[in-house]
């Protein structure tokens, strides 16, 4: 019976000791630039010459990114394109799945300031395409999104973009699956084709797309988070107790199955050691 009694006791310990460790998997690390149920908004920073566009959920950290506020290209010459293609991708991976709201909405916010030609648009060699934004998981395009309506007459026009959840965007894997923005743009540079030609007359364009600072509250992706205990797997019939009841999302659902057994051989021990 003593043997049973400490064998039991061992056991006990074991199952307090385990279920300690049971947590809710969505929970991020005490980390601002992580993402979490209270920390939904992923803010876009970079470089003045766009050739570095990151993005973290911290929104007092503005460290290497241009003290401007924004990111420019521009081009001084005649027979030019006013073109950019350049992806915004997180800076720190994922150390936690995100989980999204399978009703929810993500709601991407952006300013741009565009100085081109429209009025030169299919003329020899020239291309008008309209800016185009790309949100993708990981490497992998979820949405495309064409924005006729952005002026190109070099004043700050503000762009949203609404994107439904679905089945592609309800996890966001660790280290593989961050979210990313591709921002793509092309029209023909000022050609000064009136008589005096640049020498007179203003030639070439500009790109430029607006950070997140203090003063600037756009520049923003908000996603609506949730605890993984409220993500659903619909596609898996496996993941159920049995009932129809799903239980992919409920965090630590391995680690109590395995508590519940060592209770069961704790109990079985302690009776055969009684008799």
């Amino acid at each position: 019976m003593e043997a049973g009694r400490v064998t039991l006791s061992i056991v006990l310990a074991t199952i307090l000791t385990l279920s300690t460790l049971v947590s809710p998997a969505s929970a991020q690390l005490n980390d601002d630039k992580q993402p979490s149920e209270t920390n939904t908004k992923m803010y876009i920073f970079g470089n003045n010459d766009l050739t570095n566009c990151f993005t973290h959920f911290d929104n007092n950290d503005t460290a290497n990114s241009a003290e401007e506020g924004y990111g420019e290209k521009t081009w001084s010459s005649a027979n030019s394109q006013v073109e950019v293609d350049y992806t915004c991708a997180i800076s720190e991976k994922f150390r936690e799945n995100m989980y999204l709201n399978n009703n929810g909405t993500i709601e991407i916010l952006l300013n741009f300031r565009v100085d081109a030609d429209d009025q030169n648009c299919g003329q020899g060699n020239t291309k008008c395409e309209n800016l185009n934004l790309t949100f993708m998981k990981g490497g992998v395009e979820l949405a495309r999104q064409e924005f006729p309506a952005l002026s190109v007459d070099d004043v700050d026009d503000t762009v949203t973009w609404n994107i439904p959840v679905d089945r592609n965007t309800t996890v966001f894997n660790k280290s593989s699956e961050e979210p990313r923005l591709r921002v793509e743009f092309s029209y023909p540079t000022y050609n000064g084709d009136l008589p005096g030609g640049c020498a007179i007359w203003y030639c070439g364009g500009a790109f430029r797309m607006y950070y997140h600072t203090p003063d600037n509250t756009s520049a923003e992706v908000v996603f609506p988070i949730v605890n993984n205990s409220m993500a659903i797997d619909d596609d898996s019939e496996a993941n159920t107790d049995g009932g129809g009841a799903s239980v992919a999302g409920i965090p630590g659902f391995g680690l109590m199955a395995g508590v519940s057994a060592l209770a069961m051989a704790a109990v079985a021990v302690s009776r055969k050691s009684e008799e």
